[in-house]
């Protein structure tokens, strides 16, 4: 095997004898308690799911230290399939800023048990980069998405004993009913239903499906309320349908959003764990970043900015999805205004980007790593939009060459832009310490001053055209009939100031997930809308994405166990 030549301390000859859940399970955890002390929190007020988690109040939230704090955010380059370890990043730069004495908290989203048990196997990290306890935090954790899922199916339930009412009938018309049920889970055999079936006393026979929980609007809700009041009026503000007389029906109509409160008065309340070194780590909310916002929820994020100097975050997937929402949806929202913006990128995607098949990701080749530099330097002008300066993040891998290494650094300084080789992975904080450094200073340097990329106020089609042309780098935008007739009802229901939240592959700029690199020349379609009324914002649907994943050939759980004693392997 090959080893890089800036890797110190712990190997990667270490990491490859042992699974990201075997090192997690080695580490000799802390309780809560002194986790919490950390951050000045009075046990008191911690809420305990045993010794190793716990929920934290709103009441610990102070907007006045908020605006004394920073904010950073990590994002990336367009991934390959296995990602390009964004979260890694985030929780080794965690470390790494601890490390030099800056008061440092990872705010992070809880994984969706789809990911992990289809893909991915597991989703707080890696090697010596990761939040403890791991299988907690990547199974059912503290139960914020079963109460999420309830919440949702609530709704579903009431809606449908609406429908089949002889004295509270809202005469809604089931035709025009888009609210689905969710399950935390890819099962592709779920996505077109029809329920109701056996007779008038199972219900009314309609068409129905399920969505993934993390594409739930309850999901999305959960993630933009600032409050607890907040939250149920979001909640209510729900659109279920329309009525036979085209009067639009909300949750509230179903006297609803109390009901749902109620399943989520725990699951609004941070979640506190650590990271492998003993440093706070607060992971509430997990909407994917394809369909929905990607990011964790504002209250996660303003508890840690009120509790340290520094919050490490991120958004899912490449720059010009999670990112360009967190941007312009939740820092807007939230009044949130991040001062530094890492972009992690690994040699391996270059060579993706640059023509690389999956079974040469791993074979040295600068002519490969420059031209997929291309892919990178649009992620680089896009941030810049936001009047924002990144850092590139340098993901190490064992097969990166020292000769590819040095183009992304050359050709990043030719952008005026810090590239650092980033070793969190093998090394933990140590391997990130001149990361931490770099961020700080483009934090202290006091340059970068956010801005959205566009007003809230525009027409919603010249909304779809910033992001189209400024962040994808489309030549325009092509709106199929049922998009223009969702354009119409979306203008009926005065939503047209809302932002945009796109729902895009997330292996290409394009919506055509095998234009890799930077494509030219290339239109985006949107082939209709949804709406989350209550989360706040429009989803135009790009080419053919979905909300019920399936699972892959071979699924990530066929290689889990668990022994007689309950000890799991596998999940990572």
């Amino acid at each position: 095997m090959v080893l890089l030549l800036y890797s110190t301390n712990k190997i990667y000859n270490y990491i490859q004898m042992k699974s990201d859940i075997e090192i997690a399970q080695a580490v000799e955890m802390t309780h809560i308690n002194t986790i919490a002390s950390k951050l000045s929190i009075n046990e008191d007020d911690l809420e305990l799911y045993g010794k190793y988690k716990a929920k934290l109040p709103l009441t610990l939230i102070d907007e006045s230290k908020i605006k004394n704090n920073h904010l950073v955010l990590v994002t990336a380059l367009t991934p390959t399939p296995a990602g390009e370890g964004k979260t890694t990043t985030s929780i080794g730069l965690t470390e790494g800023m601890n490390k030099i004495g800056k008061k440092t908290t990872v705010v992070l989203r809880e994984p969706s048990l789809g990911p992990v048990f289809g893909i991915k196997g597991g989703a707080a990290g890696g090697g010596f980069s990761q939040v403890v306890p791991m299988e907690d935090i990547n199974l059912h954790f503290t139960g914020d998405f079963s109460a999420i899922e309830k919440a949702n199916n609530l709704l579903s339930a009431l809606i449908d004993n609406n429908l089949q009412s002889k004295t509270k009938n809202l005469g809604l018309d089931q035709r025009t009913i888009g609210w689905k049920r969710v399950m935390d889970m890819n099962d592709r055999s779920l996505r077109d239903i029809t329920i109701g079936l056996g007779g008038t006393a199972n219900g009314i026979p309609r068409q129905d499906g399920f969505n993934i929980t993390p594409a739930s609007e309850v999901m999305a809700i959960l993630c933009m309320a600032e409050n607890f009041k907040d939250l149920k009026t979001r909640l209510g503000n729900i659109y279920v349908g329309l009525t036979f007389k085209k009067e639009p029906i909300y949750a509230r109509d179903l006297k609803a959003e109390n009901a749902m409160a109620i399943l989520l008065k725990d699951a609004i309340k941070p979640n506190l764990v650590q990271t492998m070194e003993g440093n706070p780590a607060i992971i509430h909310g997990g909407p994917f970043a394809n369909i929905a916002q990607g990011t964790n929820t504002i209250l996660a994020t303003k508890m840690g900015l009120s509790l340290s100097d520094y919050v490490i975050t991120e958004a899912g997937f490449g720059a010009d999805l999670g990112a360009e929402k967190f941007l312009d949806i939740k820092c807007v929202s939230g009044g949130l205004k991040p001062e530094a913006v890492v972009l992690v990128a690994t040699v391996r995607a270059l060579r993706h980007h640059g023509g690389a098949t999956k079974e040469e990701y791993n074979d040295a080749n600068t002519e490969r790593v420059t031209n997929g530099f291309s892919n990178l330097e649009k992620h680089i002008e896009n941030i810049k939009k936001f009047n924002l300066n990144p850092v590139v993040a340098i993901n190490a891998f064992p097969t990166d060459s020292k000769e590819e290494v040095d183009i992304v650094i050359e050709k990043c300084a030719a952008m005026g832009v810090q590239a650092i080789v980033a070793n969190g992975f093998a090394n933990g904080g140590d391997g990130m310490i001149d990361l931490a450094k770099a961020v700080v200073s483009e934090v202290e340097g006091g340059k970068n001053k956010f801005k959205q990329l566009y007003d809230w106020n525009l027409p919603i089609t010249d909304k779809i055209e910033k992001i189209a042309k400024e962040i994808y780098g489309a030549d325009g935008v092509d709106y199929a009939k049922k998009a223009l007739m969702d354009l119409k009802k979306i203008d009926a229901l005065g939503l047209n100031a809302l932002p945009i939240c796109m729902a895009k592959t997330q292996k290409s700029f394009s919506d055509n997930d095998k234009l890799l690199a930077r494509p030219t020349g290339f239109r985006v379609s949107v082939r209709e809308f949804e709406f989350a009324a209550g989360a706040g914002f429009i989803i135009p649907i790009l080419g053919k994405m979905m909300r019920m994943p399936g699972l892959p050939a071979t699924p990530a759980s066929e290689g889990m166990c668990i022994d007689d004693d309950g000890k799991i392997s596998g999940l990572s």
